[in-house]
């Protein structure tokens, strides 16, 4: 279940034939290729982002693909996977298409999309630098953009190093009974927790978890200034990512590592079919996918990237050096996400 352990011996280099297999003529761009009609792009002169990423640093990428594209305004709407993806789908049923590129961070999502026919097929030259796990069958509607970590974090001004956490058994302890938060049964990164410690640990760790009167919050921003406040003491489900941009601030936050594995989550990216502006979300999806864009997600989000040419994000250390975990079947995953929300929102109070 670690997602990098034969990444050194994956080759990532495609031949010319295969680049040339994935669009007829791509462009050379600054840092990276593209087979979209620029000059169409910017004719149509906007790209819209559906996304569960954080609004300040989503604005931030987008400012650099604006100042490499002047001509291309960008649009954004950031909410909870499964919010996101039921708007998105509330919107296809009016056949009111109004989203260019969409972010989900819950495979389940990923694949009913995929199901139902929503992605654009487009195989972006950038394509050639992920390999055949992180991308759609067939390829070419999907891929992993990047994934999203998590583990468990603290206020060190609160909880002594030597009594914080040192493994996910340790988070479920008596003592975290209401000071700890999770995320809500609307994030997919959630989902992936509670499927995975389920697996590791049985349904006994989540009755001990839900002893604790854990609360749920939409997004990791809301836990983390809560536990730097003092509000809270520990943060379960805690996102890497989050973690790092509040260490880069100074915030009184440690990180644990927890040597079961920490959760992956990927996050995938893709154009949608009916996009009103198709061939800005072609553009926009080689450009993320290509260094310019991957760079920049780490840089103003502090996700990491999957590819070898990127550098971890500020502060943050690299995938290869993390024992990751992830399903190895994700239909059996996909299926249990009703259960999932059932119980997961009589843990948090949602009901």
């Amino acid at each position: 279940m670690r997602l990098f352990a034969t990444i050194a011996a994956v080759l990532l280099c495609a031949t010319a034939a295969h680049a040339a297999d994935l669009c007829p003529n791509p462009v050379q761009m600054d840092g990276f290729k593209t087979c979209a009609d620029i000059a169409k792009a910017e004719a149509e002169g906007s790209v819209v982002v559906y996304s569960t990423d954080p609004e300040d640093g989503s604005e931030k990428v987008l400012a650099r693909f604006h100042k490499m594209f002047p001509k291309i305004s960008t649009g954004y709407v950031r909410l909870q996977a499964g919010a996101l993806y039921a708007k998105l789908l509330s919107e296809r049923q009016a056949k009111s298409y109004l989203v260019d590129v969409v972010q989900l961070s819950d495979m389940s999502l990923v694949l009913d999309l995929q199901k139902r026919g929503g992605w654009m097929e487009y195989r972006s030259p950038e394509m050639v630098h992920y390999q055949a796990d992180w991308k759609s069958k067939p390829e070419g509607f999907w891929t992993w953009g990047a994934i999203g970590v998590a583990a468990i974090a603290y206020n060190p001004n609160l909880v002594p190093a030597d009594q914080a956490p040192k493994n996910w058994l340790d988070a479920v302890d008596p003592r975290w009974k209401d000071a700890i938060t999770s995320k809500a049964s609307t994030s997919g990164m959630q989902h992936m927790t509670w499927y995975l410690l389920r697996q590791m640990y049985g349904d006994d760790y989540w009755t001990k978890f839900a002893a604790l009167n854990p609360k749920g919050f939409d997004s990791y921003v809301q836990q983390y200034s809560r536990t730097i406040d003092g509000q809270d003491k520990i943060i379960h489900t805690a996102q890497y990512s989050g973690y790092l941009l509040a260490k880069a601030k100074g915030a009184p936050i440690a990180f644990v590592y927890p040597p079961e594995g920490l959760i992956a989550v990927p996050e995938g990216w893709g154009a949608i079919k009916e996009a009103p502006h198709p061939e800005a979300a072609r553009l926009f999806i080689d450009w993320f996918l290509g260094l310019p864009g991957q760079n920049a997600y780490g840089l103003d989000l502090m996700y990491n990237s999957l590819r070898t040419d990127v550098t971890p994000p500020p502060g943050g250390v690299s995938p290869e050096k993390m024992k990751l975990l992830y399903p190895t079947d994700w239909d059996a995953f996909i299926k249990t996400h009703t259960q999932f929300v059932k119980e997961w929102d009589k843990i948090t109070g949602m009901r």
